[in-house]
């Protein structure tokens, strides 16, 4: 119940003031993870309904691979068909989130940097918000390099129907396989804004990103391995190159934050345990 005031107006009541230092409890982080996933959820949903006014423009762009591949081998049998009465509307709203997703990039992926790193100084966060920046190049580069290898990898896969055989392609499987094929380029470049995350919260310093390299180059190809929706060694390799250059990137971003912090490092915090400090 609200507290009434002596004029006898009711008291509303006051919002909690943040802590200076960043500090929040359990309950507050579950209301801020709360308050982010409906600001995106919010806005993944309005670039949906964007996305489904203009639904056969996407339809054509997406399905350009495919078209490419029917004009370019004309020997072979291929079309796209759509097998039940609902394929249709459900086409449209498959497509409408995904593309719904990838629109309302750079307000999702700013909530979910800023619920991780909260508690940065103002200086740190500059230089955070600098790289947060490229997250959405980041993110819609990896999505349109999956684009331009998608013709490619779709000449491949094609490319193993024997002589006499045709390929009636349903349209909810080839639009789920173009659109998992895409994000996983996307969401694969957004891997060393999360190395920088952690290494600006304290939990992975630079040294130890350069002596792991050898590991963290054997779980890119892994990754790419098994992320990718072709079997083919060509994709894989085309997704692996870009993320170990993005790795080294994050490397050197992170050495610069260290070399900050170590900067602005007090001098009495490396007098020895025996010594007596500048205090």
């Amino acid at each position: 119940m609200a507290r009434v005031a002596k004029s006898g107006r009711p008291r509303l009541p006051r919002r909690r003031e943040r802590d200076p230092e960043g500090r929040m409890s359990l309950g507050d982080h579950l209301r801020e993870f709360r308050r982010r996933v409906l600001v995106a959820a919010v806005a993944v949903f309005v670039a949906a309904v964007a996305a489904a006014l203009n639904y056969e423009r996407i339809f054509d762009f997406l399905a350009a691979p495919f078209n490419h591949y029917k004009t370019t081998n004309p020997q072979s049998t291929i079309s796209l068909n759509f097998g039940e009465a609902t394929s249709a509307f459900s086409n449209l709203i498959s497509l409408s989130v995904f593309v719904g997703v990838i629109a309302a990039s750079p307000i999702w992926l700013y909530q979910l940097w800023a619920f991780i790193v909260p508690g940065l100084t103002k200086k740190e966060k500059r230089v955070s918000l600098a790289f947060i920046a490229a997250t959405v190049p980041l993110f819609l580069g990896g999505c349109f390099l999956g684009y331009l290898v998608l013709p490619q990898s779709l000449q491949l896969l094609y490319g193993f129907s024997p002589m006499g055989t045709s390929n009636i392609q349903q349209v909810s499987a080839y639009f789920s396989f173009v659109t998992r094929f895409i994000l996983v380029f996307g969401a694969g470049f957004l891997f060393p804004v999360f190395l920088v995350a952690f290494n600006a919260v304290g939990i992975l310093p630079a040294e130890k990103m350069i002596r792991g390299w050898r590991p963290a180059v054997v779980m890119i190809f892994l990754f790419s391995a098994v992320a990718t929706p072709t079997a083919d060694p060509m994709t894989m390799f085309l997704l692996a190159g870009p993320l170990i250059l993005l790795y080294f990137l994050a490397y050197g971003i992170a050495r610069l934050l260290d070399r900050r912090r170590e900067s602005q490092r007090p001098d009495w915090l490396e007098a020895a345990d025996d010594e007596a400090s500048a205090l």
